[in-house]
């Protein structure tokens, strides 16, 4: 007996058990009680300061230039216009420099700069330093004292808009205030509706509901306690996204497991020993499946972005817990309900099972019958949805990543409009103090750079602000601050680097580009390697991950044409496609290990041809809704507020469906029915008689 037989055999006798079953629910309940109250609050994060890796060329700016005068300031831009666009008046003029003077005390070192008057005569600007390095609660309350001083007793028909990096940073958390709550509303919701058309039942899908809800507040609550153990800052997005995968991951361990337990219902009076077979025949997969999951999201533990590596440990603590809730609670809370928890469709002893002559058997024949032709146009559908990536734009700028109106956007559009020259912040190019006059001449000498000089000296170093002529998060100023960085690092003794707003957004680019190429290959390694393990072969898992991989190609093209044509979004942001291999590589080998690990167990009997014939037909169904399931739990994603969370759900939820409906449907089958044992090479399906091998029928 294997160590994971006897694990799952212990757990199948635990959760079974007449008293056992009921004392696993109530653990379950006490643990989620008491990570419920004793979680705390996660550390506050500190305002821009967990973006970019340390190593970072504008991460060591700013590093650097905390140690000059008055350098431990970022500023807000506070910009006056008319609401109708006409020139401003002397009534306008004078409210603004009052304004000003509220907002005075606001600022470090007690001074605004401004109001500055734009040469249209339609805008006037405030910059207003304020303390760098504070807690995200403490910059939203600065942001929210220049906003509620700059628009106090203005006239009528005058606005005031306060945007800046600041500003950016307190309206993108402002933009999840609330919507976590409404993600996890709408996916119970959309979890619950489909469980109810899935079951037919009205009362079986609320056990396996009620269990994934359990669970996802308990993985919040862990991820709180990791949070704070560790000092990673709290992140929204990451615990949006990783509610997300624990519904969607939990729900179909709880499909799979529930499907198993109604067959073993129709072959067994005991509804303990039917469970206890169920638990035998599924749980291996579901097993196999949550530790791919967090095996390979743990790979985010080599990326530089600090978000990255907290993402991977958030979505491997709520993986870890749905997988314990679906193998300990879930079949628990089953056998407590008994059989009629399926009423109107209770499985009786002797049940006729439809799921071998149903409508997936007959797929599953003409797959097996004729492989070849299927096998071509998968793979030629596959290819023509990729070619959708073609001439793909990534990046997305500050002002281009919400989907909600926010202010800070609105204000910078109206900057750039009004005062095209310092749209942007300038680039900050630390150097010797030595090499000053050279530094200045070579940042002025630069295309784009329309001017640059000497702001402050400390220690030996100089700052030098090179003002940057492109619009903000646009490929020019990235082009820019590449040239500007070629031509200061060419001075002799200089050491100059270049940071500020424009730098941390091409370091940042960068650093996604780096975790894609670094841990896209680990993932897939780390896939394979549980495939190898789990199938005890080499060749089938290897073709396994290469159709993982192709629905990713084919989910992100078809994902990039929807985002150009129909959703009008400016470009791929950077950090998708890492998510997106990371989801797709991850979960959609889910489905793959579901099909291959039940054909496997129908070859020691049958032989591989009709193993793989029957188990498309026994677990397309639940497989099919599993894979809907969770395309429908990540579209869901839509209702946080930021494009690249949108873009991501779009994505996945692209090659899921592609999963399910057509690889796993098809393609897969196809190709083990083409191959027969070899599949399985160099090992076998199974010891088994010679003539049931390769699907061949024993002699009369």
């Amino acid at each position: 007996m294997t160590e994971q037989s006897f694990l799952l055999r212990t757990a199948g006798r635990l959760v079974t058990g007449r008293v056992t079953a009921w004392l696993v629910l109530l653990v379950a309940l006490l643990v989620a009680g008491a990570v419920a109250v004793g979680k705390g609050e996660a550390p506050p994060s500190q305002a821009g300061g967990a973006r970019l890796p340390a190593s970072a060329e504008s991460a060591r700016v700013a590093q650097l230039l905390e140690g000059f005068p008055g350098e431990g300031s970022t500023p807000a831009l506070v910009v006056w216009t008319r609401q109708d666009g006409g020139a401003l008046t002397g009534a306008d003029t004078g409210a603004a420099a009052a304004a000003v003077q509220r907002l005075n005390p606001l600022a470090v070192g007690g001074r605004v700069a401004g109001p500055i008057p734009s040469e249209d005569g339609e805008a006037l600007l405030a910059v207003v330093p304020l303390a760098a390095g504070t807690t995200d609660e403490e910059t939203a309350q600065a942001v929210g004292d220049v906003r509620a001083a700059s628009r106090a007793e203005l006239p009528e028909g005058l606005r005031a808009q306060v945007t800046g990096g600041p500003a950016f940073g307190v309206d993108i958390a402002d933009s999840f205030s609330g919507a976590n709550t409404r993600l996890l509303l709408v996916t119970a919701g959309v979890v619950a509706l489909l469980l109810l058309v899935t079951y037919r039942s009205p009362v079986l899908w609320l056990v396996p509901l009620a269990v994934v809800g359990v669970g996802d507040q308990t993985a919040a609550g862990l991820l709180t306690v990791v949070d704070r153990i560790g000092g990673t800052p709290a992140d929204p997005s990451s615990t949006g996204i990783t509610s997300v995968l624990v519904f969607g991951a939990g729900t179909n361990y709880a499909l799979l497991l529930i499907a198993r337990y109604r067959e073993e219902l129709r072959r067994t009076p005991d509804r303990r020993l039917a469970m206890r077979r169920a638990l035998a025949g599924a749980g291996p997969a579901i097993l196999a499946s949550a530790s791919t999951v967090v095996l390979a999201v743990l790979t985010l533990l080599v990326a530089v972005l600090p978000s990255n590596r907290s993402l991977g440990i958030d979505v491997a603590v709520g993986i870890a817990v749905a997988g314990v809730f679906g193998l300990l609670v879930l079949p628990a809370a089953l056998v407590v309900c008994g059989r009629g928890l399926f009423w109107p469709f209770v499985p009786r002893v002797g049940s006729r099972d439809t799921s071998r002559t149903g409508g997936w058997a007959r797929i599953a024949d003409r797959v097996v019958r004729r492989p070849r032709p299927v096998v071509v146009l998968s793979l030629v559908l596959l290819a023509a949805l990729g070619v959708g990536l073609a001439g793909a734009e990534q990046g997305l700028s500050r002002t281009e990543q919400f989907r909600t109106e926010a202010e800070s956007v609105a204000g910078a559009e109206t900057l750039q409009e009004h005062y095209p020259e310092q749209g942007t912040e300038p680039a900050q190019v630390v150097a010797d103090a030595a090499a000053a006059e050279e530094v200045v001449a070579a940042a002025s000498a630069v295309p784009g750079v329309t001017s640059a000089q000497v702001a402050g000296t400390s220690g030996g170093l100089v700052r030098v602000d090179a003002a940057i002529a492109a619009e903000p998060g646009s490929a020019a100023s990235r082009e820019t601050v590449q040239r500007l960085r070629g031509a200061v690092g060419a001075v002799p003794g200089a050491g100059a680097l270049v940071g500020g707003t424009e730098a941390e957004a091409v370091d940042e680019r960068a650093a996604a580009r780096r975790d894609l190429l670094v841990v896209g290959p680990l993932v897939v390694t780390v896939v394979l390697a549980v495939l190898v393990v789990l199938l005890r072969a080499l060749l089938g898992p290897v073709l396994l991950v290469l159709t993982v991989l192709a629905t990713y190609g084919a989910a992100l093209g078809a994902g990039n044409l929807l985002f150009e044509n129909l959703f009008g979004f400016p470009a791929l942001d950077t950090g998708v496609p890492l998510f997106s291999l990371l989801f797709l590589v991850a979960l959609g080998v889910d489905y793959n290990i579901f099909l291959v690990t039940r054909a496997r167990e129908e070859a020691l009997t049958v032989g591989t041809r009709d193993g793989i014939r029957t188990a498309v037909a026994v677990t397309g169904g639940v497989i099919t809704s599993a894979g809907v399931l969770l395309a429908a739990v990540f579209t869901v994603l839509g209702v946080l507020p930021l494009i690249t969370l949108t873009q991501i759900g779009v994505v996945v939820c692209i090659g899921v469906l592609l999963d399910t409906l057509l690889v796993r449907t098809l393609l897969v089958p196809a190709v083990v029915a083409l191959l027969g044992d070899r599949f399985w090479w160099p090992g076998r399906a199974a010891r088994r008689p010679r003539h049931l091998r390769a699907g061949a029928h024993p002699p009369a």
